[in-house]
């Protein structure tokens, strides 16, 4: 039973029927999304606040949620993204000395409806037997009987098909200056960009010039990078065509290139292999992923409803060289990293489905910002080598 102040009710509404009673946390009103979970003991702040959760309803299936509150520092957007949120024992007040409000406070904020006091168990168990589904949640003047909720929460767009990356990236572009001495330039596409990417490549001396996702081949070419990088982002890859068609211009000229999540999908798809719907898809930060260049297995951060579909033995010959599967999940074989290599064996691209920056962790993958440094410094002697 929540412990949580809040008595106004509130009414989860499943799109197969399914309904839980809890009780108000957050703003009062309605919302409807797609119904995922995360497995995340902690990081809830990063969570909220990630864009690849734009379209959403967030169930946290840790009981415990709002006990550290929300600070300044943590967010990985400029606002809290989801569409709804929903936890089963809300904190009754929080306890960090970095807390500048609750997490209620926050949600109510932002004007996130969300739910508290339900079995969360139980949701997360009928989401992996049923499935990801589209769900709404209801209180204050929106609650009505649950055949007009059931209607409302039928008629929302289902997460197939949709094209949500322009609705989360920057209208302008923006540089994130190079920490340190600079070392390259690299040309960002923010398709839902979290803000801890662009630091950690700025960590490693990357100049970093972040653009919005209906950029250019033209505009890519504007700030003489030295590299492309494609970051998360939330909706379905094959409605991206302007995206993928910019990668394949880019691989054509030869760019080294660097993909997360959403950015490892359209990497797929520039290469020729089709992507698909997880059943209920991956979010949390304890997935386990094996390397497979160096057989290491790491505990990794993700949080993606779509993969790649890529086979995971033996080489794929594309137009742009020879593509393998570099990472899988341990859990279920899903492709987890492609590698582009050309005939020499010499790395021209790759990209990682799960997230490196990990925030809230763990930093288990932080070394592939190092191997994209290093492919950039690679690229760049071998260029100065052929022109010299």
């Amino acid at each position: 039973m929540s412990t949580h102040p809040a008595t106004q009710p509130a009414l989860l509404v499943l799109e197969d029927g399914r309904t839980f009673s809890g009780s108000v946390y957050g703003a009062v009103g309605e919302t409807v999304g797609e119904a995922v979970f995360t497995t995340g003991m902690t990081g809830y702040q990063e969570t909220l606040t990630d864009p690849s959760y734009h379209g959403q309803v967030v169930v946290m299936t840790s009981p415990h949620i709002g006990n550290t509150g929300w600070n300044d520092e943590d967010d990985e957007s400029d606002r809290i993204q989801v569409n709804g949120y929903v936890v089963r024992d809300p904190a009754i007040r929080p306890s960090n000395w970095r807390s500048r409000r609750t997490l209620d406070e926050a949600l109510t904020e932002h004007g996130v409806v969300g739910i508290g006091g339900i079995d969360t168990r139980a949701l997360t168990r009928h989401l992996r037997e049923r499935g990801v589904m589209r769900v709404g949640i209801f209180s204050g003047d929106s609650l009505a009987d649950e055949a007009t909720l059931l209607e409302r929460v039928r008629s929302a767009p289902e997460m197939a098909g949709s094209a949500l990356a322009a609705e989360v990236s920057t209208r302008e572009p923006y540089v994130v200056e190079a920490k340190g001495e600079k070392r390259f330039t690299v040309a960002a596409i923010d398709l839902g960009v979290k803000t801890s990417t662009p630091a950690s490549l700025a960590e490693r001396g990357i100049e970093v010039h972040v653009l919005p996702a209906t950029s250019t081949m033209d505009d890519v070419r504007a700030v003489s990078p030295d590299g492309l990088f494609f970051s998360n982002g939330p909706g379905d890859p094959a409605t991206a065509g302007q995206q993928i068609e910019l990668l394949t211009q880019a691989l054509r000229e030869g760019l080294p290139y660097f993909g997360i999540c959403f950015g490892n999908q359209l990497f797929g798809r520039a290469l020729g292999f089709a992507t698909y719907k997880l059943r209920y898809g991956h979010r949390g930060i304890n997935q386990p992923v094996m390397d497979r260049s160096t057989r290491t297995v790491e505990i990794t951060a993700h949080n993606h409803g779509f993969a790649v579909e890529a086979p995971l033995d033996g080489a794929t010959q594309t137009p742009f060289g020879s593509v393998t599967v570099s990472h899988v999940c341990l859990n279920d074989d899903v492709v987890e990293g492609l590698e582009l290599r050309n005939e020499a064996g010499d790395l021209l691209g790759f990209s990682v489905q799960y997230h490196p920056e990990a925030s809230a962790g763990p930093r288990d993958a932080g070394y592939l910002f190092d191997r994209y440094v290093d492919l950039l410094e690679t690229t760049s002697t071998t260029t100065k080598e052929n022109q010299a």
